[in-house]
């Protein structure tokens, strides 16, 4: 009787691990939490649409008061403003040498792992 038992045991368990390429068991050594960090990308322009290189953009969370401050690449971009900034909303301003730009705002919301801006990307133009 435990030989029939056992048995069928066995045949629901390989017909099982045949449906789905075996049984998986979750690794714990990769965490979706500690990946790679989410990352607002923020372009500089100047008045006439030119990428700005130089040019510092500076990201504060209203709520906080917790703030970043970057530099643009040769292309005008910054990807250095990211979801350790907190949740909340966040106000990007630019400043390419004497001309500051006008603010834009993005709203961060996060999950158990991850926060993520709204939009996910910023234009910032500077004034002439």
């Amino acid at each position: 009787m435990h030989r029939a038992r056992a048995m069928w045991m066995v045949l629901g368990l390989a017909h099982l691990a045949a449906c789905d390429g075996g049984l998986r068991v979750p690794n714990p050594e990769r965490d979706p939490c500690t990946e790679e960090l989410v990352t607002l990308r923020v372009e500089v322009v100047d008045a006439q649409g030119g990428l700005v290189s130089g040019a510092i953009v500076t990201a504060t969370n209203t709520d906080t008061g917790h703030s970043v401050t970057s530099t643009t690449s040769e292309r005008g971009v910054t990807t250095a403003v990211n979801e350790d900034i907190g949740p909340g909303r966040v106000r990007l301003t630019a400043l390419g040498g004497t001309r500051p730009s006008d603010s834009a705002e993005v709203v961060w919301t996060c999950d158990e792992c991850h926060c993520t801006p709204e939009p996910s990307s910023v234009q910032l133009h500077l004034r002439p």
